[in-house]
């Protein structure tokens, strides 16, 4: 691996742009096959519904909409680029126009889902107590990346004059992925973009830690099980007359056990 522009490189720059992200990789990788391994019964969501239903249906839809949303976008504007767009008629003026309010539009459903699920966390009595300090450290990572990463984007790009990002920030994230990181391209990345990228990476390194494994626990198997069929032994239900070998196991006569 090697460290392109390294004239313009300060230690600083490696230690921030370099070194966390390769560690924060090896974090999330390792520290999901260790949880997996030792911890399977842990593996989960921890669901709350069964203390407080009303607010979690409100929250959690809107929350995990944005949220897909916002991680969709990432991956067009972080992985994709420009070129590809172009090649397939998506022009530059479209891009930032789609860019922009679809993203504010899927910033705002996450912000307020994420706020009624703390509110939540914090006023259901039941659900605060199930709460653990890594949920609480969770929420930490998790609302400042969203935080800092929904600030950059009204103050720059909805409301400023606008922060090409698919030139430093996404050519930087795909030169991590090539191992041929270039850390001089965040040098002059406004501050709120530079703090969104640090909070994510601090999100990246907890998540094997606290319930957002449950991202990697669809339930896949579901869409090819077998049916299950439920047959009921009661005389009063269904059509089909009883088969030898159903019949119904009844407590030994207390008389017959007497005279025994």
């Amino acid at each position: 691996m090697a460290v392109a522009g390294t004239e313009t490189v300060t230690p600083l720059s490696i230690l921030l742009w370099v070194a966390l992200p390769y560690a924060a990789a090896a974090v999330f990788v390792v520290g999901h096959v260790w949880r997996y391994r030792y911890d399977k019964f842990g593996w989960t969501t921890r669901s709350s519904q069964v203390y407080e239903n009303r607010l979690l249906r409100l929250g959690s839809p809107m929350f995990h909409i944005g949220i897909l949303l916002v991680l969709i976008g990432h991956v067009v504007g972080l992985f994709i680029p420009r070129d590809w767009l172009y090649s397939i008629g998506v022009s530059e003026h479209a891009y930032h126009l789609g860019a922009t309010w679809i993203g504010s539009f899927a910033a705002i459903l996450t912000i307020v889902g994420l706020i009624i699920l703390i509110y939540r966390r914090r006023t259901v009595g039941p659900v605060f107590l199930a709460t653990t300090p890594m949920d609480k450290v969770m929420y930490v990572a998790l609302g400042g990346t969203i935080a800092f990463g929904a600030a950059a984007t009204f103050m720059l790009q909805v409301f400023g004059s606008g922060y090409e990002y698919r030139g430093t920030i996404s050519p930087w994230v795909r030169s991590l992925f090539t191992l041929q990181p270039k850390p001089e391209l965040m040098a002059d990345v406004p501050l709120m973009f530079q703090i969104h990228v640090l909070f994510g990476t601090a999100l990246f390194m907890l998540w094997p830690f606290t319930r957002l494994v449950h991202v990697f626990s669809a339930p896949v198997g579901y869409l090819v099980r077998p049916y299950i069929v439920y047959r009921s032994r009661d005389e009063q239900r269904g059509t089909r007359t009883k088969r030898r070998g159903w019949e119904e196991v009844k407590p030994p006569d207390p008389e017959k056990l007497r005279r025994l």
